[in-house]
């Protein structure tokens, strides 16, 4: 056995599994012992190769940190061994120095040039060589580190930027994609390869060059032309099938040495966002339609309590009239010439003063019932002396209109459980506005019907028949809608409290459009059980 191979038999566990490793390569023997009694004992493990090829399987095996290589070897020489290793991304990182009684200038320049970092010129001392060797490996280690740390940085960057939820472009120069993460291309409905060394901007604006489009990527070209920073709030990006969806976006040019290299994208869809936005402004414009509601609310509400007054204030006079016109008759019985005709036409009239007097207060007492304010009390009333005093109530109207409106009430329907003045309230306010549908109609002379009759036992339904211009289409939708109306000077609230007066006695409003024109509304009112 020669003594290397008893040297490697009785040292070679002597060093630690994560000792460095340096391999020494010569065809001399002398000089592989004098490089192995100078490095031993130092905490290396020393590899030993006798020539050019069996340090290339050594180094592919072990992966050494440093070679010290001889130059002049039969075969393949010291050059060739340092240019394949080198070469090979396997152990391109392991450091070379040459040993060599070569020691002419060329001969350095050429070593280095192959990749090797020092030169020992042959005979060495052996403080030379370890000195040389410790330096060379703690560069090695400092390298290893910092591309170890690299490495780290690389993954940890790649990772930070595929778990954003912002999509990040890199551009080159020309505006070539060189970088997407995983939530750009998610975005835009590609895959990461496909969009590498794409043109950003002409990839979102198709075949085509959607000249309509080319606003929204503006501000990319400008960052990328003049090196200028932009950040626009609100604009569109194209997915692949061509759809656009709302992003913010910002554009940073990448500048080296004041020479423009391209630029980063980022982007963020703001889809969810807008909708949000829509979202909140329609909820404030519905809370400023409800303030406007409130307030009209209000006023009509002032209106009723100064119907109330004035129903007050006017009953008063009225009833004066009334005792100045009986108080006139009984003067006029004390007259002489009773037998005068013009005094039977003046009794007469004060007659007429009286009794329309009287009628009149006997509206506002209705009006006064009507607008008051009374507890919501359900009471057993019959349905057809409820239904003629609202017709009564409505008159007026009737009268102003020059139109009548007419009952079919049976006098034997049950006694229904409601509260008379709510009810009265939507019969009144079904039959003013069946006579406002028809006042300009041809059929006005027919005039407003009111009916009732007993339906499915528990109930005695109410029907307030018109002939008018009928509903608009939309009516099936939006009828008891409050503030909803058709008429020019129409409050549009009337129909809602209706609607809810019925509901909240157990009751169904509804309507139907008359088959030869005009409406047919209904309520059902609840009998006494």
């Amino acid at each position: 056995m020669s003594w290397f191979k008893m040297y490697l038999a009785e040292h070679s566990t002597e060093s630690p599994e994560d000792a460095e490793r340096i391999l020494l390569v010569d065809d001399n023997p002398t000089n592989l012992q004098v490089l192995l009694q100078t490095l031993n004992g130092r905490g290396y493990k020393l590899l030993i190769a006798k020539n050019g090829e069996s340090a290339l399987r050594i180094a592919h095996k072990a992966k050494p940190a440093l070679v010290l290589l001889d130059i002049m070897m039969p075969g393949m020489d010291g050059y060739e061994v340092c240019r394949q290793l080198k070469e090979d991304p396997a152990t391109s990182k392991i450091t070379v120095i040459f040993l060599s009684a070569l020691d002419d200038t060329k001969d350095k320049v050429r070593g280095l040039e192959t990749g090797a970092v020092d030169f020992i010129s042959k005979p060495f001392q052996a403080e030379e060589v370890i000195a040389r060797v410790e330096t060379q490996l703690k560069i090695h280690r400092l390298e290893q580190a910092l591309s170890a740390r690299n490495r780290q940085l690389e993954a940890d960057k790649a990772n930070i930027l595929e778990s954003m939820n912002e999509g990040i472009f890199g551009l080159d120069s020309r505006g070539h994609i060189t970088f997407a993460n995983a939530a750009a291309a998610s975005m835009l409905g590609w895959s990461i390869d496909n969009l590498i060394g794409q043109g950003l901007i002409s990839m979102m604006l198709g075949e085509a060059g959607n000249g309509a489009h080319s606003q929204h990527l503006a501000p990319i070209q400008v960052a990328l032309n003049k090196g200028v920073s932009k950040a626009v709030e609100d604009t569109l990006f194209w997915h692949k099938d061509g759809t656009a969806f709302p992003v913010y976006y910002s554009c940073t040019p990448i500048l080296e040495d004041d020479r423009l290299t391209g630029a980063v994208v980022t982007f963020r869809d703001i889809t969810e966002r807008k909708r949000n936005q829509e979202a909140l402004q329609k909820a404030l414009d519905e809370l400023d339609q409800q303030k406007e509601k409130l307030t009209h609310v209000s006023r009509l509400s002032t209106m009723g309590e100064m119907a109330a007054g004035f129903a007050h204030e006017v009953n008063q006079p009225l009833t004066a009239i009334s005792n100045y016109a009986q108080v006139a008759k009984r003067m006029m019985n004390r007259l002489e010439h009773q037998d005068d005709p013009m005094y039977e036409s003046i009794y007469e009239a004060m007659d007429k003063i009286n009794t329309q007097a009287r009628r009149a207060g006997e509206i506002i007492a209705r009006i006064r019932s009507f607008v008051k304010k009374p507890d919501h009390v359900l009471s057993s009333v019959d349905p057809h002396k409820l239904l003629s005093d609202t017709v009564k109530l409505a008159e007026v109207d009737a009268r102003n209109n020059h139109m009548e409106i007419h009952m079919d009430v049976p006098t034997d329907l049950p006694a229904v459980k409601v509260d008379p003045v709510q009810i009265q309230q939507v019969a009144l306010n079904l039959i003013r506005n069946g006579m406002e549908a028809m006042c300009d109609s041809e059929h006005r002379h027919i005039g407003v019907w009111v009916k009732a009759e007993r339906f499915e036992e528990r109930f005695v339904k109410v029907s307030v028949i018109d002939r008018g211009y009928g509903l608009a289409d939309d009516a099936e939708e939006k009828l008891f809608t409050p503030f909803y109306t058709t008429k020019p000077d129409g409050m549009g609230i009337g129909l809602s409290v209706c609607h809810s007066i019925i509901q909240s006695h157990s009751g169904r409003m509804s309507f139907q459009r008359h088959p030869e024109g005009g409406t047919i509304f209904e309520f059902t009112m609840p009998v006494v059980d």
